[in-house]
């Protein structure tokens, strides 16, 4: 696949899958060698070259799901009744308004940017983005929808939006889904990546029941975490990111943002049968009463390793921080004073450490920053 994802055009790359998955980091480096040695397969004479109208096939197969999932008494239209609009962004998600939704009975007028144009010229198609979650949160409230769905440019990602407006981003969509996972597989294990909520953990496992297993940012290494736990003999159906990756043992562990949805699609079809909305599978979902990201650019490349060391020695100065007790990614602190807690982590993509910091208190994110000062000017260059 060609995709610069969420990324500016000009940032384009090749992503490279296998019946096993999507390949990551070490695979990856191990084709740029065999291209640099010139290692390359022998040519033969006995290969054959398929056409395939693969998103025909996609679409085919995302329209079943629906069908068999929701069960009509109409089956060939299960979505007959319903509202549900699709922001694509100009992305390449508009398929799944046209060829999924629309040919099962569902109203997809209030659709919005579904033709592709990479340039984007109505707001970035990330499902993180404030721009992109407000345009289709407008679009549910303005054409009276029952649900809304968003997707970045390469649909692996998905957010959706409930129809008075509650968006379902980050946390809340990663509590939807393990509350579906937990439908299936109780007790079982979530994985998610490393910026989760306190208040999510509490969800997944005191209403839920599951186990949260907080692991590394980065959508590869949630899933490759989800796989090892499944080897290990534990059960765990679901390996989630808060940009919104979401893959699924029974989808192979792909991140595949047109699957969650329809994951989500059938499951508020059968709740609203039973008079009931994906509210109700969100009940005692609390989110932090606020929430703050700061991202400082790094100079010398071995500073991350210096700068965590130092912020290692300052928490320690500290009365009433507590290390996170399972933590695989920077420095994860709580601070009970203000219900909250912070983590300082490097960048997957980019040369910065982003600081995440989240309280359950009126000013305590803020409170957090200002104990945090001293440390983070003694780093400044």
């Amino acid at each position: 696949q060609i995709t610069a994802s969420h990324h500016p055009f000009f940032r384009n790359g090749l992503k490279f899958f296998t019946p096993a998955g999507g390949l990551d980091s070490p695979d990856i480096s191990e084709i740029l060698e065999y291209a640099q040695n010139g290692a390359a397969p022998k040519e033969t004479d006995n290969g054959t070259l398929v056409p395939v109208d693969y998103m025909s096939k996609y679409a085919d197969n995302l329209r079943e799901m629906i069908r068999k999932g929701v069960n009509a008494e109409d089956y060939a239209h299960p979505l007959a009744g319903f509202k549900i609009v699709v922001d694509a962004g100009n992305g390449a998600g508009g398929f799944y308004a046209t060829r999924v939704l629309a040919p099962l009975g569902a109203d997809i007028s209030a659709s919005v940017y579904l033709e592709p144009d990479g340039s984007f010229p109505n707001h970035v198609p990330n499902p993180e983005n404030k721009e992109a979650m407000e345009s289709i949160r407008r679009a549910v409230l303005t054409g009276g929808c029952d649900l809304g769905l968003i997707f970045d440019t390469d649909v692996d990602r998905a957010g959706a939006v409930e129809a008075d407006g509650t968006e379902l981003g980050r946390n809340r969509l990663i509590a939807l889904a393990a509350a579906i996972a937990a439908e299936q597989a109780p007790g079982s294990t979530i994985v998610t990546d490393s910026v989760t909520s306190d208040q999510l953990a509490d969800f997944i496992e005191k209403k839920l029941g599951c186990r949260h297993h907080r692991f590394k940012r980065g959508y590869k290494n949630v899933i490759n975490e989800a796989i090892r736990l499944n080897e290990a003999g534990e059960t765990c159906l679901l390996a989630m990111e808060t940009s919104g990756h979401g893959a699924l043992k029974e989808n192979y562990f792909l991140d595949d943002g047109a699957y969650l949805a329809t994951k989500i699609v059938i499951r508020y079809a059968q709740l609203r049968r039973q008079g009931r909305t994906l509210a109700d599978l969100l009940e005692g979902m609390r989110e932090p009463l606020e929430a703050r990201e700061l991202r400082f650019r790094l100079l010398p490349e071995d500073f991350k390793a210096a700068v965590l060391a130092a912020l290692e020695r300052y928490a320690a100065s500290q009365p009433g921080w507590v290390p996170a007790p399972h933590n695989y990614e920077g420095l994860r602190y709580a601070v009970p004073a203000q219900k909250g807690w912070f983590l300082l982590r490097m960048s997957l993509h980019d040369p910065l450490m982003p600081l995440n910091i989240e309280s359950d208190c009126p000013g305590g994110a803020e409170e957090i920053l200002r104990e945090l000062a001293p440390f983070l000017k003694g780093q400044a260059a």
